[in-house]
């Protein structure tokens, strides 16, 4: 088999040869997954600033993360916590993958990041200074520190990496949109591309933007606040960190004798064009036109998909509409469907690219991680959750996400060649 689509002379395949994950549920892959398999809930009261004064305290932290270790003093005063997560599952995504951290052809090697919300503690702080502050000024990285293509740029800039890069922004769908432009990057003759997302929405304005929304849980309870399609949901958590991947032209990898974890078989993406708003729900006709997108590119039907890892926004309304959506491509027998976010928070493009992450394990050690946060599922919501985890075959996993103001995006990733 060749490392081309439909033989020699036709486009290359793109695989991904490398995670590396930056999570409350833990710092590396091996962590994250036992954190999973395990269901062990990590959302806890905020500790980055003090909640107190706001009906939602709760979040998915990163704990124990020193930055120090994943770059130097000056590379972090530069930047804000939610590039110093991106510095760490860099470093650990090029580790897994086996490739050097500087690379030897720097023009082979691109970086395409997916941005949400952008530096909030590193903005808040600045602003803090400059209407408190006597000197009322910001420091001199303010106006690079925040900018949703920061952690792209600091990425690039420390790994010399010189190839097309680019930042997405569109919300949680972000954080599969970067791996669909990583393959046509890969197709277009950069052998080697990092895509994927960290987030870290937590700072008073971050948390108070989030509050108007009107979708976040305000309940106390560390392991009762977040429970997508289940009769007690009642809004998200949110959640810092994310993951960041290796993209790698399949034959590229192949000539480093590297054994990649799934290749990246196709996209989708759609809009719904109209606002999110306290009454609105997602179109679900959108989001199915997503996933058909993304299965036909794939070349798979609907029937060979093992699991599908849903965007759990843990709002009645729009895990009803998910639900539809999955309905509509799937017919009466939808895959099994299985989410990790309620044990986490959900990190935006962040939480996307990590459900990824899950799904290329699952993928290799041939397990499913069981459903966090369900015990009965609402009217509408009756799918095929995953109750425990156990062994079985897995070739092929669906992801899907939504963003807010009506992005939908889907990634079928499929076991690769050998």
């Amino acid at each position: 088999m060749t490392g081309r689509a439909g033989g020699a002379g036709s486009r290359p395949r793109a695989v991904i040869t490398g995670i590396g994950v930056v999570a409350p549920s833990g710092i590396g892959a091996d962590a994250h997954w036992k954190c999973v398999l395990a269901g062990q809930n990590r959302i806890a009261p905020i500790t980055l600033f003090d909640p107190e004064r706001y009906p939602s305290r709760l979040a998915g932290e990163v704990a124990d993360f020193d930055a120090l270790h994943y770059a130097d003093s000056r590379q972090l005063v530069q930047t804000d916590r939610w590039t110093h997560l991106g510095f760490a599952a860099a470093r650990l995504a090029l580790a897994d993958a086996g490739l050097p951290e500087t690379a030897d052809d720097p023009y082979g090697y691109a970086v395409t990041l997916a941005s949400s919300s952008g530096g909030n503690l590193f903005g808040q702080r600045e602003l803090q200074r400059l209407w408190r502050g006597p000197a009322r000024t910001v420091g001199a990285y303010q106006s690079i520190a925040w900018f949703y293509a920061a952690s792209v740029g600091q990425l690039s800039i420390r790994h010399q990496f010189k190839g097309p890069c680019g930042v997405l922004a569109a919300e949680s769908a972000g954080g599969l949109d970067s791996l669909a432009h990583a393959v046509r990057m890969v197709r277009r003759g950069t052998p080697v591309v990092l895509a994927g997302g960290t987030e870290c929405p937590l700072s008073p304005y971050a948390l108070t933007c989030q509050l108007r929304g009107g979708l976040l849980s305000t309940c106390p309870e560390p392991t009762l606040a977040y429970r997508p399609f289940d009769v007690a949901a009642s809004g998200y958590v949110p959640g810092e960190g994310g993951a960041v991947f290796v993209v790698e032209d399949l034959d590229h990898a192949r000539a480093r004798g590297v054994r990649g974890y799934a290749e990246v078989a196709g996209w989708g993406a759609s809009h719904d064009a109209r606002h999110t708003d306290r009454r609105a729900a997602g179109d679900p006709v959108q989001y199915a036109r997503a996933m058909r997108l993304a299965l036909d590119r794939a070349g798979v039907r609907p029937a060979e998909v093992d699991v599908f890892f849903p965007d759990a926004l843990g709002v009645a309304r729009y895990d009803r509409s998910e639900a539809e959506a999955l309905w509509a491509v799937f017919g009466t027998r939808p895959p099994p469907v299985t989410t990790q976010k309620p044990l986490i928070g959900r990190a935006h493009q962040g939480g996307a690219a990590l459900d990824v992450a899950t799904a290329l394990l699952s993928l290799r050690h041939g397990v499913l991680p069981p459903t966090a946060g369900l015990d009965r599922p609402a009217p509408g919501c009756e799918l095929d959750f995953v109750r425990e985890s156990g062994p079985r075959r897995v070739d092929v996993a669906l992801v899907g996400a939504r963003g807010f103001d009506g992005f939908n995006s889907a990634v079928v990733v499929r076991r690769g060649p050998a």
